[in-house]
């Protein structure tokens, strides 16, 4: 039996964050049925420029609302509003993601839903904390909350992350939400209400580039890879067949075993690389010092000695290489989303051990 068995969702959450959510609670046993405007989810129709036109849904549509089931429900009528509320009367959990103005004209306020089914759980995404009716995508936040500035390689180079990470964080952030609010009920048998902002996610994955800035003042630039704080780590580093070598050299140790196995010592004796704070400050002559070294070694070989120094370094894989390991493979899931065959990569992947 899964842990969720018997929990029903009603989903009206569109696009990733809030579908995402409904995702996890699926894998989780929980019955999730996803409730669409009738023009359906914006993203039915993200496909990439090869994808199949004909189908349903696509596969950016597949990747978060596998295992649930469909329905349609237009909430500017008034039979939509009232069939959500007997939906509602016996429901769960609720996940949303509308514009107050949105929330409001739907019917939708925590009193009101209190009084209609006092178990109710209710989590809902919104944008941004600072203007709650502002519309909110991932690359916009990515922008505003700092991410694109310090992403890529120079400020003429910017970047964004290939994932729609401010969304994934949400929907971590609105999971761990309803996991104590179900707990909650269990203790006290009343629901609640739980909101995550987009902005607010984000800037809660700033971390240390958010302490650097605050205790020091540091404003983080875009330096592709690399770490602001730790050298050799994330520094690109070339090999005889091709590839990338990337370091992560977390103490002095591990940098003197890091140049005896590239045969080349005297660099952790040389003044400028003594200590970690040296390597920092003179990061660009210590990458190109260490070039000379790893292109001289195969890949495969360089990580294999690596591993067995016990010095952390990886090579930079591409997305198929990764997606076709043994690894990748006892995470995803096939099966049939909206009629299509598809595969995912699971949700929730802790193991009960």
């Amino acid at each position: 039996m899964r842990p969720l068995e018997g929990i029903k969702v009603v989903e009206l959450a569109t696009v990733l964050a809030g579908p995402e959510v409904g995702r996890f609670l699926a894998e989780l046993g929980a019955t999730v049925v996803k409730y669409e405007p009738p023009a359906g989810d914006v993203t039915r129709g993200w496909r990439l420029a090869n994808e199949d036109r004909t189908s349903s849904i696509s596969a950016y549509f597949a990747a978060v609302n596998a295992e649930k089931s469909y329905e349609q429900l237009d909430l500017k009528s008034e039979d939509g509003r009232r069939m959500l509320k007997e939906l509602l009367s016996d429901a769960d959990i609720l996940l949303s993601n509308f514009k107050p103005s949105d929330e409001e004209a739907f019917g939708l306020n925590p009193e009101e839903l209190r009084t209609l089914n006092p178990k109710l759980i209710w989590g809902r995404i919104r944008g941004f904390a600072s203007d709650p009716n502002r519309p909110a995508f991932d690359v916009v936040l990515q922008a505003e909350t700092g991410w694109i500035s310090m992403t890529g390689t120079s400020e003429k180079h910017l970047s964004k992350l290939p994932v729609a990470m401010v969304d994934v964080m949400a929907a971590h952030q609105l999971k761990e939400a309803l996991l104590l609010a179900l707990l909650e009920r269990e203790r006290t048998g009343r629901g609640s209400c739980w909101e995550v902002t987009l902005e607010e996610s984000s800037l809660s994955g700033l971390a240390n580039q958010a302490t650097n800035f605050w205790m020091n003042q540091h404003v983080a630039q875009p330096i592709g890879t690399a770490h602001p704080n730790i050298a050799p780590y994330g520094d690109l580093l070339p090999t005889a067949d091709k590839k990338w070598a990337v370091p992560a050299i977390g103490s002095q140790s591990q940098f003197v075993r890091f140049c005896m196995l590239l045969e080349c010592s005297v660099l952790a004796e040389d003044l400028r690389f003594r200590s970690n704070v040296d390597r920092v400050t003179n990061r660009t002559a210590l990458i190109a010092e260490l070039s000379q070294y790893t292109s001289k070694w195969e890949s495969g070989k360089l990580a294999k000695v690596c591993t067995e120094e016990k010095v952390p370094l990886g090579i930079v894989k591409s997305l198929d290489e990764v997606l076709t390991s043994d690894t990748a493979q006892d995470i995803s899931v096939h099966e049939k989303t909206g009629g299509r065959d598809t595969q995912r990569v699971k949700s929730f992947v802790a193991r009960r051990i």
